[in-house]
C-alpha cells in the first residue's frame, strides 16, 4: 500500500510540473505573438498591413 501512495504521489507531482510547463509556453505564445504584432506596427509606422478582400486569379 505505502508503495502506491508513493506512486500516486509521484505521479500527481510530475502532472503538476507538466501542467505549469504547458501554462508557461501557452503564455509565452501569447506574449511572443503581441509583441511581434507590436514591433511589426512600429516598423510600418503605425499602419497595419491588411489582407486583401479578395484574390484575383487571373482567368
Amino acid at each position: 500500500m505505502a508503495s502506491l501512495v508513493l506512486f500516486i504521489n509521484s505521479f500527481l507531482s510530475y502532472l503538476l510540473l507538466f501542467v505549469l510547463i504547458v501554462a508557461l509556453v501557452v503564455v509565452a505564445c501569447i506574449l511572443g505573438a503581441k509583441w511581434r504584432k507590436s514591433s511589426d506596427l512600429k516598423k510600418s509606422g503605425g499602419v497595419q498591413p491588411t489582407m486583401p478582400e479578395t484574390v484575383e486569379t487571373g482567368k
